[in-house]
């Protein structure tokens, strides 16, 4: 069973109409995601791949029921976007824009206290059920159903070890990439829980990297609450000290947030921390 996405998602794509939007639309019906209706300000009435667009998000939810939402809108029209998706009713949001100010993410977080509403990401390739539906930007092609839960904070460094794992045979029931950003919607410890609660996933890969403690705080709730095998990996090892690397999350201050911290404390935790990508399926195939 996949976490977040079922049979019953039905997706609205904000922003269709632009080249991101329409590419990955067809990309996403061709895996077999139901997306029932776009939205870009002015078009209403248009078709993109089949798909028919709207004005607006509401316009979206009242004549398609449209339950999930994935943003492709231009990163200064973003934050507005994810609004409106939320006074819309739509419960899941995956914001793929990145270069969204922190501050803007900062304000939703606050918006959606005490809603209920899950966004992903954003600066996120998104979440894939295989053979369920994928909202994103994944390659399809190299999922595979099965009982490993993925989540990451890296977009190419996920495609790479789902490969591995595949290529071992061991498919996926869900794979999420929470972004890389500051501030996110979802982080390690939400997909932990999720995880902990499916039945289906029967063992779990966290691929984290240097910068925030976002995976100190995992290692902490793993050790609590998550009795199924978790394999890690951070990746960073090698980045110089005092330079900034890749995602705009990935800093390091006051000791915290290297690579070496955020190992140990998931190491403490029992988890098996891989040294490269393509260990993940031999030590996961090893626990299962």
């Amino acid at each position: 069973m996949a976490i977040l996405l079922s049979e019953n998602t039905r997706v609205v794509v904000q922003g269709i109409t632009g080249r991101d939007g329409s590419f990955h639309t067809k990309q996403m019906l061709e895996y077999g995601t139901k997306i029932v209706a776009g939205v870009t300000p002015g078009k209403r009435g248009e078709v993109v791949h089949g798909v028919p667009v709207f004005n607006s998000v509401h316009e979206a939810v009242n004549e398609t029921g449209a339950n999930t939402s994935i943003i492709f809108v231009p990163a200064k029209f973003a934050q507005d976007a994810i609004y409106e998706s939320i006074d819309a009713g739509i419960k899941l949001i995956v914001a793929i824009t990145e270069g969204i100010p922190a501050l803007y993410m900062a304000e939703v977080m606050s918006y959606i206290k005490g809603r209920d509403v899950r966004i992903i990401g954003p600066n996120c390739p998104g979440i894939i059920a295989p053979d369920i539906a994928k909202v994103g930007i994944m390659p399809g092609q190299i999922f595979k159903k099965g009982p490993v839960g993925v989540v990451s904070r890296s977009g190419t460094l996920t495609y790479e070890v789902v490969s591995h794992l595949t290529n071992k045979g061991l498919g996926q029931s869900t794979a999420i990439g929470i972004g890389g950003d500051p501030i996110i919607g979802t982080r390690f410890v939400d997909v932990l829980e999720l995880f902990e609660q499916d039945k289906e996933t029967k063992g779990i890969v966290l691929i984290g990297e240097i910068g925030g403690t976002d995976e100190e705080e995992s290692a902490h709730y793993i050790k609590k609450h998550v009795s199924k095998p978790v394999v890690g990996f951070i990746a960073g090892r090698t980045a110089p000290p005092e330079k900034r690397m890749g995602h705009a999350g990935a800093i390091i201050s006051g000791g915290k947030g290297t690579a070496e911290s955020k190992i140990k404390a998931l190491e403490d935790a029992g988890v098996r921390v891989a040294a490269e990508p393509q260990e993940i399926a031999e030590i996961m195939e090893k626990l299962l």
